[in-house]
């Protein structure tokens, strides 16, 4: 197949393929993967896994040919998939506040898992199967807004918790105050504004030259982007305890137009290849955070700090109060009349899957839970038709 550099160039072969489906001319498909990630991270390595499940449970009906940085950039894959231009695509969905609010609220929640005292490994692997159950069962105000953007909602991963990664010790109460730390998205802005922070909006490819500069005091990231970002060049000191939460908008979404022209068998393929690439996004971030977290502690140039109690503390009251906040602005902003349901409901699960991933360690142990409780209940006759 010929390698695809623009845009036009996708929808084109799209479309030469949608008709040669209608002719009955096509046994086997190759379908296409759009994702902004860079080759060899971690999103590049989930696709891989999607890829070789996919091609496996279909008995080699569907194989997928991956687009890293060439076809769609994370910003154009949305509208990409909607026109066509993609069949699959990684999409970080707080970046789109007006197409899939609903989705996002939730994704604003994940500081909540702070308040269980839960490790890394817990909070990544609940996460990823709480929001996926709750979208596809309980969330029919997040299917029409995939509906309305021509897509299928996939399952949704997300990154291990976030700590501050600064050039300067930060512990306490009083370290923190009008210190500048770039942000990830909105609960982390106003955690930042609470403990007297200025939060600093910024790409994340400019934040390493922000830390070295000094124009950034702190960047409130996971512990996997120290390398891979190269954050840990331009890093002192570290605090782990807060701010908490996980970076949880890590989707994968299909055109739906793709999704309807499959079979039902190659359906609950597609399926089976979502849990495949939720369980491994959430391995490998746990993985590198263990490894990061070994590997700062024997960095002579890097101090670890844990956050002082006052400051864990205020940041608790936080998470608490801000439940409101949330609800409200999602109310006001994006007409969600739900919104006190849905958060009520959403932490209930979340509960729920902290319970289930108690014992799971490997990630064909994640892989087969997920299928089990989630993405195997889907009715592929049903579900995006």
């Amino acid at each position: 197949m010929t390698y695809l550099k623009t845009p036009l160039a996708g929808f084109v072969a799209g479309a030469t393929l949608a008709g040669m489906l209608v002719a009955g001319n096509v046994d086997a498909r190759e379908l296409s993967f759009a994702s902004g990630a860079t080759p060899n991270s971690i999103g590049s390595k989930s696709i891989e896994v999607f890829t070789n499940a996919l091609e496996e449970r279909s008995d080699g009906d569907l194989t997928v040919k991956p687009y890293m940085q060439s076809l769609l950039s994370f910003m154009e894959t949305p509208p990409g998939l909607r026109d066509g231009m993609a069949d699959f695509g990684a999409v970080l969905t707080p970046y789109f506040q007006s197409q899939f609010p609903s989705t996002i609220m939730l994704t604003e929640l994940t500081m909540l898992l702070e308040l269980d005292d839960t490790s890394a490994r817990e909070a990544t692997y609940a996460f990823g199967g709480a929001i996926s159950e709750y979208v596809f069962n309980n969330c029919p105000e997040c299917l029409d807004e995939y509906t309305n953007n021509n897509q299928v909602f996939l399952g949704i991963g997300g990154s291990t918790p976030y700590t501050l990664i600064c050039n300067k010790p930060v512990v306490t109460m009083e370290d923190i105050e009008g210190k500048r730390i770039r942000i990830g998205g909105p609960q982390w802005a106003r955690w930042a504004e609470a403990m007297n922070a200025s939060p600093v909006s910024m790409a994340v490819n400019e934040v390493y030259e922000g830390l070295g500069q000094g124009v950034l005091d702190c960047t409130a990231h996971n512990l996997p982007d120290l390398t891979n970002f190269n954050f840990i060049e331009v890093t002192s000191d570290i605090t782990v305890g807060v701010p908490g939460g996980i970076f949880g908008g890590i989707a994968t979404h299909m055109n739906a137009n793709a999704w309807q022209s499959l079979s039902p068998e190659n359906r609950e393929a597609v399926l089976y290849g979502s849990a495949a690439i939720i369980a491994e996004l959430g391995r490998l971030y746990v993985k590198e955070h263990e490894e990061n977290r070994v590997l700062i502690e024997e960095k002579e140039d890097i101090t670890v700090h844990e956050a002082g109690d006052e400051l864990k503390a205020a940041t608790r009251s936080f998470i608490e109060n801000d439940i409101a906040t949330i609800a409200a602005r999602y109310q006001d902003k994006h007409g969600l009349e739900r919104s006190d349901e849905m958060i009520a409901e959403f932490r209930e699960r979340l509960n729920h899957w902290l319970e289930l991933v108690q014992d799971v360690e490997t990630g064909e142990e994640l892989q087969q839970l997920y299928w089990d409780k989630v993405f195997s209940k889907v009715d592929v006759n049903q579900y995006g038709m």
